[in-house]
């Protein structure tokens, strides 16, 4: 079908009833272009309810599109449907004022069937209402915040979705493709014609073709095999992301009809204990990151190179391997994990039958739970980077037996749709046996002493997970998966190797802070394939999770929720605009990907006091020595090493050698005296030096600088212009304690889309074009709209002002 984007001239306002319409006190719609995020322009709410927390403190709300089209009377007696790949949430459409569909659920992919309410030669009106409001525990968004579609197509077609590859047999030799094509009859006449099929290489060169012929009976499709031979295959992998194009044409009367072109992969997947998973023949361990969808400054809004830029910066950081938490992948996204090589968990649902928030799913679960996981797998079939599916992130219910039938239905729906992936389930092994939580948190007290018991929430849910009560609830639920998905839980790992001889896992999610000892367990066991860190990227949401923490004469235990004005987790490897903090580094060091020492210094204002941070918190540090007002004062420095020593250096004068790597958990802390000027880590193995890492201060005046992520970028659908801020020196060193208001003016052929920082708790919007930068640095994000060039100009107090400009291409 003929695919049109659909993104243009939307109007958008709170929902109001008819009544206040008619008495003229409705509120004005204003316009917009999709993808849009209704959410993250509304002003927050000065709230410390838990609900408030979960969504930052931004104001849900009910929501209302519109969008008057003109539809050309050539389109008469032609198939038109629209497709939205993503309405949060309870989307309802309506044409004309005509009821056309809805969709409950936020994040999955449909179609609306529109030619009966059209009025041809006429102009007409779309309308979606969607709502959010106390329906999830993160930063949902709301609104039509991936792209929408006009599909055109004849009455004899392709189907929507209709083009299904699969590689069932593979070696280095030789690759066997099936390609499955359904054709649409929609006419009041038998129909044959004819399916050509192209297999194209990345050179667009044809390595198999074929011709086939398929009768179709009115009102009905059919479906059409077609196998294909590839000689010396290229195959995907992480290592070497390949692809392949299947191009078919269907051609009826000697005209051409209709046309898809779908990108593929040529790769195997097998599962076994011994070899975990196998890739091409390869054992590959996933290195992972949990990722919830927001893009930050953008909020919710879904762009193709919002999500490919990501990816990439996910996989630089050391991530072979994605699991969306905790919802279906948008389609940019996937596109950009096929091309860059990086594996994917593709999750259903965050919850079933039990609800979490007030108004979540679980309230349409039953009814539209197999709609949705056809939504899921049809979107996903055809993306190499997918390996597994997920029915389900903490499901209260699998600990019983009726939650187990609900697994087994949702494993083998998924396995009716597509039984070349594996289904996995995200189970927190607490939540599973929490009808007898309290007696088991005694008796976890009891052994390890009352406060060690509520201090570490971390240790408790292990020991909970490796409980005979979890053994004994969960085998059902876990047996029916092809792989055992588990949350902060590898205290599992050994022992069920002895009690679950073919038990597969994976470590769904873990805390960052024991990642050294969790790595050391995949690595040990063949049958734990791999781990996802809570969390990759920093979100909106779930507010202060991560943030670091203090003792108070108060309290000395973490509190999990920030109040207002708290806007982000806190907790990721990687922020919000794209910057990788200590944590990231010291993973990569973990992971065996980086050889070099890395700095990271305690910040020195809290000098003295004892961390208290929750289990997914890191320790309060940045890679700085620019402390100013801080001259002679105390600090602590770590150094992260997979070396047998290191050496820390000031100014030239040695603080000491301390012992680091893996028996030391890949660190080494050192406390001195903050003096400005150069601070230096030197790595030894077995005596001689192996790698170093200096840290400079900051000196002289501050300086405003500006830097493009591309000087070029393209007016096609989705791509952005990523410009970063920052506070410098001459030299280029950031001015990490010199925080001041940037303000940007962007003008030319394109718009300023989002501006802000890593900021974890303001009041500032990402709508402003003034922000204050946070540890130096600020991110501006703009959206072209024609060919030509972007200009973005910024200024700052006591800095000269700075320009940068953006080529776009058509």
């Amino acid at each position: 079908m003929k695919r049109i984007s659909f993104n243009e001239d939307w109007q958008v306002r709170s929902k109001v009833n008819p009544f206040a319409e008619l008495s003229g006190n409705a509120v004005p719609y204003k316009p917009v272009t999709l993808p849009h995020d209704a959410m993250i322009g509304q002003n927050r709410i000065d709230s410390r309810v838990e609900e408030g927390a979960a969504g930052a403190y931004f104001r849900g709300g009910v929501f209302e599109y519109r969008k008057i089209f003109f539809v050309p009377e050539s389109y008469r007696g032609k198939r038109i449907f629209f497709e939205f790949e993503g309405v949060y949430r309870d989307a309802t459409v309506h044409l004309n004022g005509d009821y056309a569909g809805q969709r409950p659920y936020g994040y999955s992919n449909f179609f609306i069937d529109a030619d009966r309410y059209l009025r041809f030669g006429q102009d007409n009106e779309i309308r979606v209402d969607a709502r959010a409001h106390q329906d999830s525990r993160w930063y949902t968004g709301a609104g039509i915040y991936r792209d929408c579609w006009l599909l055109i197509g004849g009455l004899i077609r392709i189907g929507a979705q209709g083009v299904r590859v699969t590689t069932p047999d593979i070696d280095t030799e030789q690759a066997v493709v099936e390609v499955a094509t359904t054709v649409v009859n929609d006419s009041l006449a038998i129909r044959t014609p004819q399916l050509v099929t192209e297999i194209r290489d990345a050179a667009k060169s044809v390595v198999a073709a074929d011709t086939t012929t398929i009768t179709v009976l009115p009102g009905e499709s059919a479906t059409a095999r077609q196998r294909f031979y590839i000689h010396s295959p290229s195959l995907w992998s992480p290592y070497s992301p390949s692809l392949y194009t299947a191009e078919v044409a269907l051609t009826d009367a000697d005209a051409k009809t209709d046309s898809e072109s779908v990108p593929f992969g040529v790769r195997s997947l097998r599962l076994d204990p011994g070899h975990g998973l196998r890739i091409n023949g390869e054992t590959v361990k996933l290195r992972g990151a949990c990722l919830h969808h927001d893009n930050g400054p953008l909020g919710a809004a879904t762009f193709a190179r919002a999500e490919e830029r990501r990816v990439r910066l996910l996989k630089d950081a050391g991530f072979n391997a994605i699991r969306m938490s905790h919802h279906p992948m948008s389609k940019a996204m996937l596109d950009a994990c096929d091309r860059l090589g990086v594996l994917v968990i593709d999750e259903m649902f965050d919850m079933w039958t039990s609800s979490k928030s007030g108004f979540d799913y679980s309230l349409s679960f039953p009814e539209w739970w197999e709609r949705d996981i056809e939504a899921m797998v049809a979107k996903d079939v055809n993306h190499p980077s997918v390996v597994l599916y997920s029915i389900g992130n903490e499901i209260p219910e699998v600990g019983s037996a009726v939650g187990a039938v609900w697994g087994r239905k949702l494993a083998e729906k998924v396995r009716s749709l597509d039984d070349t992936r594996y289904v996995t389930n995200a189970v927190n092994n607490m939540l599973a046996v929490f009808s007898e939580l309290n007696a088991m948190r005694q008796q976890v007290a009891e052994g390890a002493g009352i406060n060690t018991a509520m201090a570490d929430v971390g240790a408790m849910m292990n020991s909970i997970a490796a409980s005979s009560v979890v053994t004994g609830r969960t085998a059902e639920s876990y047996a029916l998966l092809d792989v055992a998905g588990m949350n902060y839980s590898e205290g599992r790992y050994a022992m069920d190797s002895d009690l679950f001889p073919n038990r597969i896992i994976a470590g769904t999610e873990s805390f960052s802070v024991h990642i050294d000892e969790i790595w050391r367990l995949v690595n040990q066991y063949s049958h734990v394939i791999g781990d996802f860190a809570w969390t990759g990227w920093d979100y909106l949401g779930e507010v202060g999770l991560g943030r670091p923490q203090y003792s108070t004469p108060d309290s000395s235990q973490p509190s999990h929720v920030a109040p207002f004005p708290y806007l982000l987790a806190g907790c990721g490897d990687i922020d919000i605009t794209g910057y990788r903090r200590p944590a990231s580094y010291y993973r990569e060091i973990v992971f065996g990907l980086s050889a070099q020492p890395y700095i990271a210094v305690q910040r020195p204002q809290h000098h003295g006091k004892i961390f208290v941070g929750s289990p997914w918190a890191w320790s309060n540090t940045i890679s700085s020595w620019t402390w100013p007002g801080f001259e002679g004062a105390p600090i602590i420095v770590e150094v992260y090493s997979d070396a047998d020593e290191v050496e820390l250096l000031v100014n030239g004068c040695s603080v000491g050698r301390k012992p680091v790597g893996a028996d030391h958990r890949f660190r080494a802390q050192f406390e001195t005296v903050y003096e400005p000027g150069e601070l230096l880590t030197i790595s030894y193995r077995g005596g001689v030096e192996a790698g170093r890492e200096v840290v400079r201060s900051a000196a002289g005046p501050v300086q405003l600088r500006v830097e493009a992520d591309r000087q070029v970028i393209t007016a096609r659908h989705g791509d952005l212009a990523y410009i970063t801020l920052v506070l410098a020196d001459a030299d280029g060193t950031i001015y990490t304690s010199a925080d001041r208001p940037v303000r940007v003016k962007a003008s030319g052929d394109g718009t300023l889309l989002g501006f802000g920082s890593a900021d974890p708790s303001t009041t500032e919007g990402f709508g402003a074009t003034e922000r204050r930068t946070y540890d130096g640095r600020a991110l501006a994000v703009l959206r072209p709209s024609r060919p030509g060039h972007i200009r973005l100009h910024a200024s700052a107090p006591d800095c000269e002002p700075v320009e940068v400009v953006i080529t776009v291409e058509s």
